[in-house]
């Protein structure tokens, strides 16, 4: 078995039962206790789960643990995001899509913030670059919209693709504008993310767009993360909620971007 495949069905084990013990996982897959061991140290440090005492548990965004559902199973990590803060997203979504004139060439950024962009972006003349499977989702029965997805490897759980096919993917083109997400936003005006997998994502939408939009609720301020993506003052449009903190609206105004208030 593939060490792709045996990562696979590892999160399938964690999506389903919440908790997977080092023993459990190697008689199911019929590998070593090491091997398994090795393969958890790798989807730990993807940010893909927690190594816990002879085992693992599946991760939620932010670090925190998968949530049950109503139902008694585990939520999926990006099915929970997205449930998170639902009205002042989609409210960011539609203030976004605002900005993007006809025409425009666009990269999204994986989150569950910008497949609520992609929606208001349905039946215009734009073309879409995405890494985000879930905006893929909500264009690819658009005949208007022309959709670029990017390759890498696929993070079912967040229903993204990264790593080094997508930055080399990502290197080959330019766009008028990125749309780019975040786990926080930090009082020195740095933003943040906490997967290390995706960081290096969202530093290449950035180099390779002529305009960087940040969106981000007031909750995001501080949020989370401490790997920094870009900065409050390189962006050029801050699209933010009420509530956010003025220090960090003047930081935007004062490098020369622009504050928009969904």
């Amino acid at each position: 078995m593939q060490t792709q495949e045996r990562h696979d069905r590892i999160l399938e084990r964690l999506d389903a039962d919440r908790f997977a013990s080092v023993n459990d996982l190697a008689l199911a897959m019929g590998v070593s206790a090491s091997t398994v061991r090795r393969d958890l140290h790798e989807l730990d440090a993807r940010g893909e789960l927690r190594r816990t005492h002879g085992g693992a548990v599946l991760l939620a965004r932010g670090g925190q643990e998968a949530s049950r559902t109503s139902e008694g199973g585990v939520e999926a990590p990006w099915a929970s995001t997205a449930a998170t803060d639902a009205d002042e997203k989609a409210a960011l979504g539609r203030a976004a899509a605002a900005l993007v004139p006809d025409g425009a060439v666009v990269a999204l950024d994986i989150g569950t913030t910008t497949p609520l962009l992609a929606r208001h972006l349905a039946g215009r003349r734009v073309t879409v670059i995405t890494a985000n499977l879930a905006v893929l989702d909500e264009l690819r029965g658009d005949d208007a919209v022309e959709v670029v997805l990017l390759g890498g490897q696929v993070r079912r759980n967040f229903q993204t693709l990264v790593g080094p096919l997508t930055l080399q993917a990502l290197a080959s083109i330019s766009c008028d504008l990125a749309f780019l997400s975040c786990t926080g936003v930090r009082p020195d005006g740095r933003v943040v993310d906490d997967m290390s997998v995706e960081a290096p994502t969202k530093e290449a939408l950035v180099a390779a767009a002529q305009q960087t939009v940040l969106l981000t609720s007031r909750a995001k301020f501080p949020g989370t993360g401490s790997l920094q993506t870009t900065s409050l003052e390189a962006v050029d449009v801050l699209v933010t909620t009420d509530g956010a903190p003025q220090a960090a609206l003047d930081r935007v105004t004062a490098a020369g971007g622009r504050v928009v208030l969904a």
